[in-house]
């Protein structure tokens, strides 16, 4: 660009960065994000449920921090977990509901079958946001299908069925465990 025509240029038109420059940032940011993407792969040893679960936590974690403390579900986490669907999708459910009496301690103005409607949905959202990263950060990394899509899809609607049993568990408990819980041994 030669110098006349940087002199007849406003501040804010020479301040502008050029489509071409802009296109640049875009590159070096999607790099970056694609990098950062394969150190949380190998990090996790390249294990996609070991990542899907991380993410699910972590957003479970975002959305219970309000309510249960930072990190309440992390805090739980065991580094050295079965990773397989159905234990993948118990743990994620189970720490989850672990922590329901604190949810009803934070809600004491809500009747039960509202803090058990509320606590399921509040989890769900989390469980799909951190279903909904994990996928994203595994399509990046362009390893989301065959098994490892197919574990992903087998965890998530084991996920869904325990957080449905977990709901009518709560809102209609078994009267015959009630009982002999409450009875003297």
């Amino acid at each position: 660009m030669e110098i006349s025509s940087i002199q007849g240029q406003s501040a804010a038109e020479r301040s502008k960065p050029t489509e071409e420059t802009a296109t640049t940032q875009k590159s070096v940011q999607n790099q970056a994000i694609l990098q950062a993407s394969l150190d949380v792969s190998i990090s996790s040893g390249n294990d996609s449920l070991a990542l899907l679960y991380r993410t699910a936590v972590t957003e479970l974690n975002k959305v219970l921090e309000a309510d249960l403390g930072p990190s309440a579900i992390q805090q739980a986490y065991d580094s050295g977990v079965d990773v397989s669907p159905a234990a993948t999708a118990e743990r994620i459910v189970a720490l989850s509901a672990n922590f329901f009496s604190s949810y009803q301690d934070q809600h004491p103005e809500m009747d039960y079958q509202t803090q058990v409607k509320s606590f399921v949905k509040l989890i769900s959202g989390g469980i799909d946001q951190g279903f909904a990263d994990a996928r994203e950060i595994l399509d990046g990394l362009q390893v989301l299908q065959g098994d490892i899509a197919a574990n992903i899809d087998t965890t998530y609607d084991l996920v869904q069925e325990k957080l449905s049993t977990l709901m009518d568990t709560l809102l209609n408990p078994d009267p015959a465990a009630t009982e002999d819980t409450e009875q003297p041994g």
